[in-house]
């Protein structure tokens, strides 16, 4: 049996981790029947982050790592079918994707003043009250720390908003160009993209990020009909 460790709901999410959903999304699409399983706190898994995966005893941690080891039980359900170029496009996209504008979207939730009261009763809420305002206090330094040394919280952010426009251009550019990321079919590397996305697009109530993320249509159409196609949400 396979057991998928995620968060659990907040801001209006079903899953606030865009890596969690896109491990859920490739289970899904290669038809294996797994159990998710809540966890509030990531610094009880192996790497202290989430997801990760308990396989028969078996633990697999990190996302990109979860869908190699996927891949290979499954004889090549998730990258087997893919052209060179398809796989050099898609491994490029995700970088852009989960090492940039996810830290875009992570800073909108965290950094802003007026947002972080939502992080503060999303992921702390539980907590008695001193409690909670002191270890959110001490997380939310954390986060902005590696927005710092990431470089991204070193800008304006005015500047920030212009990194996010161009990555979301980006894959404007590439969903507009074929039904799905990299091809005209359903690949891996749509499930990196419409699942941060839909993070993006569905967060309630909206961050910063939201209405620049609304000036591309069809990025939010894409990340629709992926997760239709695939039949799960971040919602």
């Amino acid at each position: 049996m396979i057991q998928l460790y995620t968060f659990p709901p907040a801001f209006g999410l079903r899953n606030v981790s865009p890596f969690c959903l896109k491990v859920e999304m490739a289970l899904t699409h290669l038809e294996l029947d797994y159990e998710i399983i809540e966890e509030a706190d990531p610094r009880k898994s192996p790497k202290g982050k989430l997801p990760y995966l308990l396989v028969d005893g078996e633990c697999i941690p990190d996302s990109e790592l979860i869908l190699e080891y996927l891949d290979g039980k499954t004889d090549g359900g998730l990258y087997g079918e893919l052209s060179a170029l398809e796989y050099a496009r898609g491994t490029a996209f995700t970088r852009l994707i989960e090492d940039h504008l996810y830290w875009i979207l992570v800073a909108s939730r965290w950094v802003d003043d007026d947002w972080f009261p939502n992080v503060r009763e999303g992921f702390f809420g539980g907590l008695p009250g001193p409690l909670k305002y002191l270890v959110a206090k001490i997380a939310r330094g954390q986060v902005s720390k590696t927005y710092l040394l990431h470089g991204l919280g070193k800008h304006s952010l005015e500047e920030q908003k212009g990194f996010a426009r161009r990555d979301l251009r980006a894959l404007d550019a590439a969903v507009r160009s074929s039904t799905h990321l990299v091809a005209d079919r359903l690949t891996v590397f749509d499930f990196s993209a419409a699942s941060l996305l839909a993070g993006i697009y569905d967060n309630q109530p909206p961050t910063w990020l939201q209405p620049i993320a609304c000036e591309f249509p069809a990025v939010r159409d894409y990340a629709e009909r992926v997760q239709a196609e695939v039949g799960v949400y971040c919602r």
